[in-house]
């Protein structure tokens, strides 16, 4: 089982990549960022438009005013959702300038459905025994967020919204940029590295975190390898996705740090993410996490 665990063969890799190969030029994917961007920045205002349409004006007011901090749940919800702005741009990029079909960024769908599944549960499961082996108490003390009804009442909103962003984040990093890197470039340092530390200085957030922000780019960066790798093991995007998930659901929906994005969570930390002194507390016990559910991953995908 461990050498199953801890093999190395991307032979499926192969199969993930060979949609690009035709229209694998550099420049390509350059040009196809840049209008990715372009499109995320002109329709991002329609978002806003089309709120100002169907909400009360008060309602569209308390969003804008909470859009820098994300204290309120709909301003969240408003947020995750938006990132279906990024699936939207990735997927005309791909159409109009490498001529492939949208569904070739996420390998088999039948297959990456499956592996998501299997890797949902093996995650489920593990936090299930995390909650149920001592320490049985967080610290430092959780504090209420959301009451439990009002909580439930978002639940199954905030699971799509959390779906639409996680999922679009890894169509554009681990679909479409390591896609059109690896059909070009055959080496893993190449194709795993450079979406990896795009991903993690996507997550560079001096103003939230403070001395913490590098800290939090290499918490990010060393993610996006793992789900590169999972990515490469499975052939599909299916299991980073369903990583990428499950990690997000439990930092936005279970227990989230006070202030900033914490408008869905049921709990909060007693601190906020400007809390430098206990955010890098917190930081060690994340890699140990994100580590074990990669491991656990792995181990769903044994073959």
């Amino acid at each position: 089982m461990l050498k199953t665990l801890f093999s190395f063969d991307y032979s499926a890799h192969a199969r993930f990549v060979a949609p690009a190969r035709e229209r694998s030029e550099l420049w390509r994917l350059i040009v196809g960022l840049a209008l990715a961007t372009a499109v995320i920045m002109l329709c991002s205002p329609l978002l806003w438009q089309f709120l100002s349409y169907v909400m009360s004006e008060e309602g569209h007011q308390a969003l804008y005013d909470d859009f820098e901090t994300f204290l309120l749940p709909q301003s969240t919800l408003v947020l995750l959702y938006s990132f279906g702005l990024v699936w939207i741009a990735v997927a005309a990029v791909v159409i109009v300038l490498h001529l492939r079909r949208p569904e070739t960024l996420i390998g088999s769908p039948t297959i990456a459905f499956l592996q998501a599944k299997f890797v949902v549960v093996a995650l489920l499961l593990v936090s299930a025994a995390l909650i149920v082996l001592p320490p049985y108490r967080f610290e430092p003390a959780l504090v209420p967020g959301l009451s439990f009804a009002r909580w439930a009442g978002f639940l199954l909103p905030a699971l799509v919204a959390v779906f639409i962003q996680t999922s679009a984040e890894e169509v554009l990093f681990r679909g479409y940029i390591q896609q059109q890197l690896a059909a070009r470039f055959n080496s893993p340092f190449v194709w795993m590295i450079t979406p990896s530390l795009l991903f993690g200085l996507a997550h560079y957030a001096p103003q939230s975190y403070g001395s913490n922000a590098w800290l939090v780019v290499i918490w990010a960066t060393v993610f996006g390898v793992l789900a590169a790798d999972l990515t490469a093991r499975s052939g599909t995007l299916g299991p980073a996705i369903a990583m990428h998930f499950v990690n997000n659901i439990a930092a936005l929906l279970v227990i989230a740090p006070q202030g900033e994005m914490s408008g869905l969570a049921l709990f909060h930390y007693p601190f906020d993410a400007s809390d430098e002194a206990a955010v890098r507390a917190l930081l060690p016990i994340d890699f140990a996490m994100m580590l074990v559910t990669w491991l656990a991953a792995r181990l769903a995908l044994r073959r």
